[in-house]
């Protein structure tokens, strides 16, 4: 593997992670940048609507487990690229499909293979980087993801506030070059072998709970900002598809820069600061959500927002740091189930909860966020198999040989 701050070699598993997180912005950041004025102006969506869709799309997020029976017949390398591919075929057919039914199936579609490919590609990502540098690794691929969305939303934004292109050409555009890339690097690179043989079953262990906990309400929190901070911006603020992108365009450059340094000093100061600092952002960012009143604020917020998101490095290399190497595909699956457990009822249910108020929406992802602080501060300073929180007595260290 590459150390942190050398050059990384083209045609390595570091350069092939940092194509696979390039292509796959510019599919779902296509559809998530298109989604509500889509489903508003196009298919007659309301919150109500907008919610079950969202829950929908959660689906094969909670089905994630099953990657470890379909790893019983596809090596983890090319079900990543045809998961990626999966994306890419569902974002192009989102805009050929303007009806109710007609987006519930396309994304469908496309969320089966956006979820196979953020678990899997988040277990490579851990497989084949070292546990001292990988912060410094992952902060580079979310700074790379950042750019390929970066360059889809300005380019959606010059598509449809200068060009005035329809929908359903942006739509194609941003799932085939998305399916593009993942097609060369399918035949571009070759197969790379993980350090350890992974399990072939599904892996639940007692030890891992704190990090089972965590992703559980990360889960749960994060679909009030991805299915609700973007439409309070539509909904209450008015903002156009353009706007909507342009947003996102500031969003994505904070990003770029911020993400290698955020890896750099999770490296520094640990997981456990890094992850206390994030919720603590989150419950102010989600407060104010909740009162505000003006669209430069709902904008600061959301920038906000996703910053605290790319903290969320840390959790990952907590779990690479207590876990058997041997577990990271199959518990990346499971993470993914678990992560998506309320994932599939938030949506919908809180989408009676907006008919209602805006304000008891947001001031609920505050109330996630506090319970998530909570469970931050039980992670140990020096995370490590045998001392995976505060409450487990640390294993001995061993003693030198004479």
């Amino acid at each position: 593997m590459v150390p942190a701050g050398k050059k990384i070699e083209w045609r390595s598993p570091e350069m092939l992670l940092i194509l696979m997180a390039v292509a796959m912005p510019l599919s779902f950041s296509t559809w998530q940048a298109l989604l509500n004025n889509f489903a508003v102006e196009q298919a007659g969506f309301d919150g109500i609507r907008i919610g079950f869709l969202q829950s929908i799309r959660e689906i094969p997020g909670f089905l994630s487990f099953t990657i470890v029976f379909a790893l019983l017949f596809f090596k983890e390398q090319p079900l990543t690229l045809f998961s990626l591919l999966l994306l890419g075929i569902g974002t192009a057919l989102t805009g050929f499909f303007p009806s109710i039914i007609g987006l519930y199936l396309t994304t469908v579609l496309m969320s089966t293979g956006f979820h196979y490919f953020e678990a899997l590609h988040q277990s490579l990502a851990l497989q084949w980087t070292d546990k001292a540098t990988s912060p410094v690794v992952l902060g580079k691929i979310v700074s790379a993801r950042s750019f390929a969305a970066l360059i889809s939303f300005g380019l959606i934004y010059l598509a449809l506030d200068v060009g005035e292109v329809d929908l359903k050409w942006v739509y194609l555009a941003g799932g085939g070059v998305s399916f593009l890339i993942g097609l060369y690097c399918w035949i571009g690179f070759q197969s790379f072998d993980a350090k350890s043989q992974q399990t072939k079953k599904i892996v639940i262990r007692q030890r891992y709970w704190l990090w089972y906990a965590l992703v559980f309400m990360s889960g749960a929190r994060r679909q009030i900002f991805v299915v609700f901070a973007g439409f309070l911006m539509v909904e209450k603020f008015g903002f156009s598809a353009a706007e909507m992108s342009l947003m996102f365009l500031a969003n994505m450059s904070a990003t770029i820069y911020l993400a290698p340094k955020i890896g750099k000093l999770i490296v520094r100061f640990g997981e456990r600061r890094a992850l206390v600092i994030e919720y603590i952002g989150l419950v102010c960012v989600f407060c104010g959500y909740a009162f505000a009143s003006e669209a430069w604020m709902g904008v600061s917020l959301y920038i906000l927002d996703h910053f605290f998101f790319a903290m969320a490095i840390a959790l990952k290399t907590y779990f690479q740091k207590i876990a058997n190497p041997e577990d990271i595909a199959s518990s990346s699956g499971v993470s993914f189930t678990i992560s998506h457990i309320v994932a599939i009822v938030i949506p919908a249910a809180f989408g009676f909860l907006w008919i209602a108020s805006s304000t008891y929406v947001f001031l609920a992802g505050a109330a996630m966020a506090a319970v998530s602080l909570v469970l931050a501060c039980m992670i140990p300073r020096e995370p490590r198999e045998g001392n995976e929180t505060t409450f487990t007595k640390p294993l001995a260290e061993p003693a030198p040989a004479e």
